[in-house]
């Protein structure tokens, strides 16, 4: 079966042609119909099994075949859980409506506004964003969603996950008037089928390897004590030279950390985790697309959207914490038809989540071990060392400076001693000069002349204290 007894639009067969795409995916053969017929559809299927094209083909399609006038009105929205997410699906619906006259535009955070302001100003017809910097350009009046015809929700449970669900129960109440909704998700938790029955009318549900790891990848389960992961990493990494590598972490300080000790060993590694800004994380990928990077250390959440076709091996380093995201995590490998490999690592402490995970999947993983590498090293202790003396700890700047000065004081002091022994003493029974002085002085009426104060001195008359008295003149 091809594309084309879809009854697609020209130019978007043209364009699914120079895409390289044969023949439809599962998903895609389900989803394609239902969506063409209008109706609203819920698709479950796991990560790499061509979701993106399963709503982007139908909605482009609905899109090309209106009437020229109502280009520039944003009549499609396409909202994502992560900014990797929306620019990935961005980009794919630019190549399959390469030939059409649609605008396109992102809005997600991590970047300005200011640009994004402009190009909603300038007219769209599609819209991909995330929750919440959507709904900051809503209330800011930047974007209007009251035109809005066709809603797509793209990995839902993501959303959830993330703490989108209150956003996302907004979005669906600011396009209420849209005649078409479309939500794909990789599972069908509880709060998501009931916003999905509230919202959607009578949808087509669709299963396809929902919970499964797809047929091109190779799942092992690679065990392994705690201490010796890094190790192990290290020692794949370098038997595979020639491979990338995607390596999911539970904790972005994790995330770091491993990406650091790589680095030392002089791997080519790079990071993505949710701290980083826009900028670093879009050079991060863009430098895993190019190969510049063979390793990438990355979190579930900030691994959403990453579509890299050429990813050799996808290790878990930390045992995924559900069959989910276990599905999610093998689904980054063995993508558009290339074979893949799934490395997990597990340890004495992950027993009892792996055989959840083997009941779940109904297939008992099998376990590698890799030649080569030493499973028996023990974990290395810190040796005993001498206690150092401890040093006392160096005064500041403003302490330095002030000891200095408190020196050359005594020096000097010390040198006019030594030249007069009894300088700066008073004899006995003379004033001392150096005494207080008073802050004025009381001058007799009849003095003769004005003594003249010494500095800090005041010279008052006792005329000057009596009351005076006004004359009158004669009247």
């Amino acid at each position: 079966m091809s594309f084309s007894r879809f009854q697609l639009h020209t130019s978007l067969l043209e364009a699914i042609d120079a895409r390289g795409f044969v023949q439809p995916t599962p998903i895609q053969k389900q989803a394609i119909p239902p969506a063409l017929a209008g109706k609203d559809v819920l698709g479950l299927a796991a990560t790499g099994t061509g979701k993106t094209a399963a709503f982007m083909v139908p909605l482009l399609n609905r899109l090309m075949c209106q009437p020229e006038s109502e280009r520039g009105t944003l009549r499609a929205l396409v909202v994502g859980p992560t900014r990797e997410l929306v620019a990935q699906i961005y980009n794919e619906a630019r190549m399959l409506g390469r030939h059409s006259r649609l605008r396109f535009a992102t809005v997600y955070g991590g970047v300005g506004m200011h640009a994004q302001t402009l190009q909603l100003r300038a007219g769209v017809d599609v819209l991909f964003a995330c929750p919440g910097r959507l709904l900051d350009h809503v209330r800011r009046g930047h974007a209007d969603l009251s035109q809005v015809d066709v809603l797509v929700l793209d990995e839902a449970d993501m959303m959830f996950d993330m703490g989108f669900l209150t956003d996302v129960r907004e979005i669906l109440r600011l396009t209420r008037q849209r005649s078409q909704t479309m939500l794909f998700s990789a599972t069908m938790p509880q709060p998501l089928r009931e916003l999905a029955e509230e919202s959607m009318t009578r949808p087509v549900t669709l299963e396809a390897d929902k919970q499964a790891v797809a047929s091109t990848v190779d799942h092992y389960l690679c065990p392994v004590s705690q201490h010796l992961k890094t190790p192990l990493l290290k020692y794949v990494v370098r038997q595979f030279a020639n491979q990338s590598m995607l390596v999911f972490v539970r904790t972005r300080h994790g995330a770091r950390r491993l990406w650091q000790q790589l680095s030392k060993s002089g791997i080519a590694a790079t990071c993505l985790q949710g701290n980083l800004s826009q900028g670093r994380r879009q050079a991060a990928l863009d430098g895993f697309r190019r190969g510049t990077f063979r390793v990438m250390v990355a979190t579930d959440i900030a691994a959403r959207g990453i579509d890299v076709s050429q990813v050799g091996y996808v290790i878990n380093y930390d045992f995924p914490p559900s069959v989910e995201a276990c599905v999610h995590r093998a689904g980054r490998t063995g993508r558009a038809d290339h074979s893949g490999v799934a490395l997990t690592f597990v340890t004495e402490e992950d027993e009892p989540l792996v055989r959840t995970l083997e009941r779940v999947l109904d297939d008992r993983l099998e376990r590698w071990w890799i030649e080569g590498f030493d499973y028996t090293a023990l974990q290395r202790t810190p040796s005993a060392r001498p206690a150092k003396l401890r040093r006392e700890p160096r005064p500041p700047r403003v302490q330095r400076a002030r000891k200095q000065m408190e020196d050359a004081a005594r020096e000097q002091m010390a040198a006019a001693r030594k030249v007069a022994p009894h300088a700066g003493q008073v004899p006995e029974g003379q004033p001392d000069p150096n005494a207080a002085k008073p802050a004025f002085r009381i001058v007799p009426k009849d003095a003769p002349a004005p003594l003249k104060p010494r500095p800090g001195q005041y010279v008052m008359n006792p005329e000057l204290l009596a009351p005076q008295r006004k004359r009158r003149g004669n009247s």
